[in-house]
């Protein structure tokens, strides 16, 4: 198993390992589209394949006649997808070839999405993470302002962006391969079969971080008629954010939860808890997000300060050189140096009870884990790198130096006091904004973030933003 950050490195490896797929490809997605590049021109001449996944999925099945592939994603995603450029003449040539099926899955509630990002390859090899195949995703782990190869297809720019995803290869690529499946067959199609071929299906260009290590896959599946609810990544969280000692360090897209607020808020009361630093987008996209998002973050921050007597919790933005925000769409847990978890959950409501959603991780205390400790700390240590414009060395010595996250960022983020021309990626501390009326309301009754489908269409009885907190032994 190893950690892919950003998808400069995961469209490549993709591209390098869909290229030794032999029998069954699967891709489910929260979004997709058939026009982006993979890898560069040059590098598709070299390797004799296209670049742009539509080109390269047609490519594969002309090249390879055993070869299947299934791709399902969102069904209300994709209506407005499909008129991007020729993605609909692209996914019109698919579905005339035999070998490609192409469904749209809306088996969730009203108001909910299909959130999780997995690409199954001959079930020994896998991804899991959080980086859909889509526009707007692809950058460097330089993230820098002036990167020509951040633009759409269109030709217009979009703002620096920060992902991961997981590559796994094993028995934990099959489970993915039997929960894949398992999602087509729910979303209506034909039932798969299992691929019985067995190779080495590991990209050369891709290095091994884990060996021989256990594998957990934690699935939210929201509750429906027919279908028990699955609450593995909510319970997931709660008991990783509860094993903490030293450290609690997390990237997420949104921070929403109220539940994941309330089990921070108890180590946050505890006098030896462990420091909790957040990596945060500056906002989150779009019109309406900001409104569910961005207040419940304000409003779940502001109270979880207030339980901070013993000055533990961070949350930061990362920035470009140029001081623009870097987009955090990864979705990452890291407790002290024990448990690395990557998946396509946000900190939010949606991930924990109402969207589809596939997270992996691995805990150094179980099975064979035992000697991973290091390499996660390193992960860890090289994403702050990435965000501080350091060198992962130069991180790991500074919190072996202080013992504390919190005071290695705090004394390399660049704060601008040098001349302009050293200025380097950074992390900014969060400011709660003034929220208005009708924000805090939002917040307050989640009416755009619900915890599960009988809470889309009405307001909480109970807006209290802790409801679920029960501090122990005060009988509240």
């Amino acid at each position: 198993m190893s950690v892919i950050v950003d998808a400069d490195d995961y469209f490549r490896v993709a591209h390098a390992a869909m290229l030794e797929a032999r029998k069954q490809i699967i891709l489910i997605g929260w979004d997709f589209d058939a026009r982006i590049r993979l890898i560069p021109e040059g590098e598709a001449q070299a390797a004799a394949a296209p670049s742009s996944i539509g080109d390269f999925i047609y490519w594969l099945v002309q090249n390879r006649p055993e070869l299947e592939v299934f791709l399902l994603r969102w069904d209300l995603g994709a209506i407005k997808s499909l008129f991007r450029g020729k993605t609909v003449f692209t996914v019109a040539k698919w579905m005339a070839h035999p070998r490609i099926t192409v469904k749209l899955d809306g088996h969730h509630p009203t108001g909910a999405s299909h959130h999780q990002k997995i690409i199954v390859i001959d079930d020994c090899f896998a991804f899991c993470g959080g980086i859909d195949m889509t526009g707007d995703r692809w950058d460097t782990r330089d993230h820098r302002d002036d990167e020509p190869g951040r633009v759409r297809p269109n030709g217009s720019l979009y703002e620096p962006w920060h992902d991961a995803t997981t590559a796994l290869q094993g028995p934990a690529a099959a489970a993915l391969g039997k929960l894949a499946r398992d999602r087509w067959k729910r979303a209506g199609g034909t039932p798969l079969s299992a691929v019985r071929t067995r190779h080495d299906c590991w990209p050369d260009l891709l290095p091994v971080q884990f060996s021989n290590v256990d594998v957990t896959i934690a699935r939210t599946v929201p509750k429906m008629p027919g279908q028990r609810a699955v609450l593995e990544i909510e319970h997931l969280y709660l008991a990783q954010i509860a094993r903490a000692k030293r450290f609690i360090y997390a990237e997420s897209q949104y921070f929403a939860s109220r539940r994941i607020a309330e089990a921070l808020a108890r180590r946050l009361e505890e006098a030896d808890g462990p420091e909790i630093v957040i990596v945060n987008p500056h906002r989150a996209q779009g019109w309406l997000e900001p409104l569910a998002m961005d207040t419940a973050r304000a409003r779940l921050i502001a109270a979880l300060h207030q339980r901070d007597k013993h000055d533990r919790l961070r949350l930061y933005h990362p920035v470009t050189r140029g001081r623009a925000p870097i987009y955090v769409h990864a979705k990452i847990l890291i407790v002290d140096d024990q448990i690395l978890r990557v998946g396509s959950s946000n900190m939010n409501n949606r991930s924990m009870r109402l969207d589809t959603e596939c997270d992996v991780a691995i805990d150094c205390t179980t099975g064979n884990n035992q000697a991973c400790a290091e390499r996660i700390a390193a992960i860890r240590d090289d994403l702050l790198a990435e965000h501080l414009g350091v060198t992962p060395k130069v991180v790991t010595t500074s919190i072996v130096r202080t013992a504390s996250i919190i005071a290695t960022v705090e004394r390399l983020r660049f704060t601008g006091r040098k001349n302009a021309r050293d200025r380097r990626r950074t992390l900014v501390p969060y400011e709660i904004p003034d929220l208005s009326g009708v924000e805090k309301w939002l917040a307050d009754n989640e009416v755009l973030d619900p915890e599960q489908p009988d809470d889309m269409f009405e307001a909480l009885s109970k807006p209290d933003l802790f409801r679920h907190f029960h501090r122990p032994g005060s009988g509240v």
